[in-house]
């Protein structure tokens, strides 16, 4: 998962020309997302993740619930306002289930356009991902990143195993809907890194790739290991996008992309192999798998088994956008009319930086340990 590269500056590659009017509506949407994550995660944030001292599945249902109304600014933008089309294909999936997610990584922006599906199936504020450490540094964002348990790793199989280990075990609970995120390949998609992954293959006797990168399957193996108890099914999604792959900021400005398209396959959790070795071996072939879709979509333009998904609401993405603003500036109003309210903010921002830096995630208090003694008696 990556953010954030520069637009580029070739306008006769885009979907549509950067104009005064696109590069001033995108820099509001810039001000207006920033704004609005930074008001909720002060006054929130330090609330829901003290709230897990209480109950962790209260703290993730608040959590869901207003990082949930924010996030949905997101898939308006693209739909709605920038006009992208998004075409879903492959299986209808069910809503609120607990899944894992497998996704090639074509470009920076994979990842956002998993909120478009989650929207559309009640689970936007419940959706993890598992991305690089160094994301977890940037102000503002990387203190959501971490407020939403997103699962931050170095890279390095030593450390990362622990960290995984620890951070699974704690979505067990079948109360909390839980999609989980993966991008197995570890970095989005270059003509040079699948250069070095084609030769790497072919060293050790692995499929040859050429549109996805060979996928990296100990972090897939534990985490079906951790949580296959609580899984109902492995949704296997592949991206693609006409004309080429959109970077973060051709998303601000609504240049590109024309058309996302999403290719579901949901594979029941029985029926993957348990064993460390059929699983990775399994992972290997569904990238095969999306290899094969990846060149059909280039010569046809299309996935196969194209479906209707029901459309955004325009009316309640612009109820959700209401709340937000109404939120934020509420809250903006207290903090410049208020001395109080100032430093709570001050605090708020020193409280959130710590415990993503620190990695610090609260535990439920034993309120009457006295009481658990005498049911033990």
């Amino acid at each position: 998962m990556e953010v954030c590269r520069p637009l580029k500056t070739d306008d006769k590659l885009k979907h549509r020309p950067l104009n005064p009017y696109r590069f001033f509506r995108g820099m509001i949407c810039l001000v207006v997302f920033l704004s609005t994550a930074f008001m909720l995660l002060a006054y929130l944030g330090p609330g829901a993740v003290l709230l897990r001292y209480l109950s962790i599945h209260y703290s993730r249902k608040a959590t869901s619930f207003f990082f949930g109304l924010w996030l949905s600014m997101w898939p308006f933008l693209f739909e709605k306002v920038n006009g992208t089309k998004v075409v879903f294909s492959g299986d209808n999936v069910p809503r609120k289930e607990h899944i894992l997610i497998i996704v090639n990584h074509r470009t920076e922006v994979d990842w956002m356009y998993l909120w478009d599906l989650a929207m559309r199936k009640g689970c936007l504020g419940y959706i993890k991902y598992i991305l690089k450490s160094s994301l977890m540094k940037l102000p503002v964002l990387g203190w959501g990143f971490h407020v939403l348990e997103f699962i931050s790793v170095d890279r390095k199989w030593e450390t990362d195993e622990t960290i995984l280990h620890q951070m699974l075990s704690t979505f067990k609970n079948p109360r909390d809907p839980l999609w989980l995120a993966l991008f197995p390949e570890g970095t989005d998609f270059t003509e040079e890194k699948c250069e070095k992954s084609k030769k790497f293959a072919a060293e050790v006797g692995l499929p040859v790739l050429t549109n996805v990168l060979l996928p990296k399957t100990r972090g897939f193996c534990l985490c079906l290991e951790t949580l296959r108890g609580s899984f109902d099914a492995v949704y296997d999604l592949t991206i693609a996008y006409k004309r080429q792959c959109p970077f973060f900021l051709d998303n601000v400005f609504g240049v590109d992309p024309s058309e996302v398209h999403i290719h579901i396959q949901r594979i029941p959790i029985n029926n993957i192999p348990t064993s460390n070795a059929e699983a990775a071996a399994w992972l290997t072939n569904r990238f095969k798998l999306k290899d094969e879709l990846l060149s059909d979509f280039k010569s046809q333009g299309q996935f196969p088994d194209q479906k209707s998904e029901e459309q955004l609401s325009t009316l309640q993405s612009l109820l959700n956008f209401t709340v937000i603003i109404a939120l934020t500036t509420t809250f903006t109003y207290l903090t410049f009319s208020y001395k109080l309210c100032m430093v709570y903010v001050s605090l708020a921002c020193l409280y959130l930086a710590y415990i993503t830096h620190c990695k610090i995630f609260p535990m439920p208090l034993e309120i009457l340990p006295f009481v658990k003694g005498k049911k033990d008696d």
